[in-house]
């Protein structure tokens, strides 16, 4: 509740966010908060555990099938390398030596909301792969697209890797899909990894490691509430908690509160209560097939033009190109 009746006022959207999620019912978070600096840090560990089986598969995939893929993304004009949520870019470096290694036309624009990622993967590539042109962006993915719409100078191929998409409810997916569409000329490709159904058991593990970096990447959300708008969240009263439904294909997360308790968050000028197990909702995994995946496409305007996978399945990556 408000402690008093001044309406709330906003300097950030990240402020907005927190309180209307933690203010509706029942109580959420978006998991694109979860990535300030010790959050980029917790992440990079994640995607190291033996557990969580999507980067490496991933990788395995680009590293397997690099030349098949690279065919597909060069032209005679070359093209512009474009990949949402760049991150550390390790995966992406797979390519981007191939690419470099034979004298490819390309320039390579890694977009990410983080500004610290950004430096990083800049600096890292300059030493890495030295001679490659980088032009980072950092932003949210829909001014990005927006941007890109009118871009038509050569070949561009947007590059979405990690299962990001599964980060997305059906309605958004769909909606994000169609923007990515929207910014494609009849040309362009839209490369895109995707997590795929497999036994629940593989997919609770990858959200709940037995080092508990997981929950610990998911309560520093709680950590980063606390120091940007002076709160005083107790991470240790809170559980982190997955579940997996394998008939949807859709993994959740959770913190749940395990025990009565009320937050102050100053900045807000916001008193939130919670009831003892009661949750927030923090993040959402959407697992997917090859029908599911091309019933996406099709709403999207969208068609699969070719896809790559590893052995056991696990992991897809699809080529795209505008229906």
């Amino acid at each position: 509740m408000m402690n008093d009746t001044k309406p709330p006022q906003f300097e950030t959207q990240f402020a907005a966010d927190i309180f209307h999620g933690l203010t509706t019912y029942p109580k959420t978070l978006s998991s694109k908060y979860f990535y300030d600096k010790k959050g980029d840090e917790l992440f990079q560990q994640i995607m190291d555990l033996p557990e969580y089986y999507l980067t490496g598969k991933e990788y395995g995939i680009l590293e397997k099938h690099r030349e098949e893929i690279a065919a597909a993304f060069t032209s005679a004009e070359g093209f512009d390398l474009i990949e949402l949520g760049a991150g550390d870019g390790k995966k992406t470096k797979i390519l981007l030596r191939h690419f470099v290694e034979n004298e490819f036309n390309f320039k390579y624009l890694p977009v990410d909301i983080s500004k610290n990622v950004l430096d990083q993967l800049t600096k890292s590539l300059r030493t890495e792969i030295p001679g490659i042109e980088v032009v980072p962006k950092q932003g949210m993915y829909k001014k990005v697209l927006e941007d890109l719409a009118g871009y038509q100078t050569r070949k561009k191929v947007i590059l979405f890797l990690g299962s990001n998409i599964g980060n997305l409810s059906q309605e958004e997916a769909v909606n994000f899909l169609k923007k990515i569409s929207s910014s494609m000329s009849s040309e362009d490709l839209f490369f895109m990894g995707v997590d795929q159904k497999k036994d629940p058991q593989t997919v609770l593990d990858a959200y709940n490691d037995s080092r508990g970096v997981t929950a610990a990447f998911n309560k520093n959300l709680l950590t980063r509430i606390n120091r940007e708008l002076q709160a005083n969240f107790d991470p240790d009263a809170f559980l982190h908690w997955p579940v997996y439904d394998p008939e949807a294909g859709t993994a959740k997360s959770f913190l749940v509160s395990t025990k009565e308790q009320t937050v102050q968050i100053n900045s807000l000028n916001l008193e939130v209560t919670f009831r003892e197990w009661e949750s927030i909702h923090t993040e959402i995994s959407q697992k997917y097939d090859d029908t599911s995946v091309a019933w996406l496409a099709k709403e999207a305007g969208l068609e699969i033009s070719g896809s790559f996978s590893d052995e056991q399945n696990y992991f897809k990556n699809y080529l795209f190109k505008r229906s």
